[in-house]
């Protein structure tokens, strides 16, 4: 069918539209959590999101008469251009329903906005960066998201393929048990002693006496470690501020571990308490009418986290083969555990990133979820059949 129409997203109306689709497409879906509503206002916002200062994006609605069908981004980021040398764009906050017609017809309103601005390749999806949320989940249907992480219907990875999309990277999640008693599997419990031996080093939680001074030393671990990533990009000051915000109801002292050497910040991890499990409570609003009716249900539920996610972490180029991550990841686990906590996701994790991996298994993790992130080239979409 042809007769789906394209429109850019203008004004509060339209993009409280793009907010709200999703709600129709996952309403049979157990698992699917539905993000706040403020916050997703606040993240395409470019008054709001500090994204915005540097890149430029497009939303776009497909409609069949007056029925919204689906919606994505395109969006471009210099910062990617100029750190990987390529003229890619991205596309993100894809939802669409199961017609390939409507995914073709907003991969093709992407492509012509990105070729406008000289992009020969598109990458996605990413919303915005991948310091944000990412891929399409391709396998691990079974389970509900954690914090941060996308769910999606089965039929995605159909659609991307449909309209020419192949495979550009997976991103692994792992998940382990966190023991009553915290204690790590021998050998990781080895690793971290001997790195713990040696004289100059210590891992402690974040202090909050030196908060401030805490996090911007993870912030510059976190560039420094990443930097080599696949399709990374550094987080400016302005836009970790902003992440801290947002984290700031989940951000637990003794869940971000730093480790120095010789006195300096040298890596860290951090694991985030799995708001999803209250969130869903919440069904993406904290308040109806005024009333905070979504904000209590989301107190109560959150006395039933069970779940961490070890979100992100990292250890400097200079200080890597010390040992220091499976220090970071051993009081990790015994703080998680001190809390009441009784499983962790290790997520996501590049498909090559053969180290991070290993430390997850090593934790006792096993390989649960995989998201895909796809490329192809900007031009015309291919016929899909309907």
């Amino acid at each position: 069918m042809t007769d789906v129409t394209i429109t850019p997203v203008r004004g509060r109306a339209a993009t409280t539209a793009f907010i709200r689709l999703p709600h129709a497409l996952y309403r049979h879906d157990p698992h699917w959590v539905a993000p706040l509503e403020h916050e997703l206002r606040a993240c395409l916002d470019p008054r709001r999101n500090p994204f915005h200062a540097t890149g430029t994006a497009r939303l776009f609605l497909a409609h069949r008469g007056r029925t919204a069908l689906g919606r994505i981004a395109a969006h471009i980021d210099p910062r990617f251009q100029q750190r990987h040398h390529e003229r890619t764009g991205h596309i993100g906050f894809f939802e669409c329903t199961d017609d390939p017609s409507v995914a073709g017809a907003l991969f093709a309103a992407a492509d012509r906005w990105l070729a406008e601005r000289g992009a020969d390749r598109v990458l996605g999806p990413l919303s915005f960066t991948t310091n944000d949320e990412c891929g399409v989940l391709v396998d691990g249907f079974d389970r509900p998201p954690t914090v941060q992480m996308p769910h999606n219907p089965p039929y995605y990875a159909d659609l991307f393929t449909a309209c020419g999309f192949t495979k550009a990277k997976d991103l692994h999640t792992f998940t382990g048990p966190v023991p009553a008693d915290g204690a790590a599997p021998a050998a990781i419990t080895r690793a971290a002693q001997r790195a713990l031996s040696a004289p100059d080093v210590r891992v402690r939680p974040l202090d909050p006496r030196r908060r401030a001074g805490d996090l911007e030393a993870v912030l510059r671990i976190y560039n420094d470690a990443w930097a080599g990533n696949y399709a990374s990009v550094p987080f400016t000051d302005a836009e970790f501020r902003h992440l801290l915000r947002r984290l700031k109801p989940v951000l637990v002292p003794e869940l971000l571990q730093i480790a120095e050497v010789g006195g300096e910040p040298a890596g860290f991890t951090l694991w985030l308490p799995d708001a999803n499990q209250a969130l869903a409570a919440a069904r993406g609003r904290l308040t109806t009418c005024g009333l905070p009716v979504g904000l209590l249900r989301a107190a109560r539920a959150r006395r039933r986290i069970t779940r961490t996610r070890a979100s992100t972490s990292g250890v400097t180029r200079e200080h890597r083969g010390r040992g220091l991550m499976a220090a970071l990841l051993c009081r990790a686990q015994q703080a998680a555990a001190r809390l009441g906590y009784t499983e962790n996701e290790y997520s996501w994790i590049l498909e090559d990133n053969r180290d991070s991996a290993r430390h997850a298994r090593a934790m006792g993790a096993v390989h649960t979820r995989t998201h895909r992130l796809y490329h192809r080239p900007v031009g015309p979409a291919p016929a899909a059949a309907s």
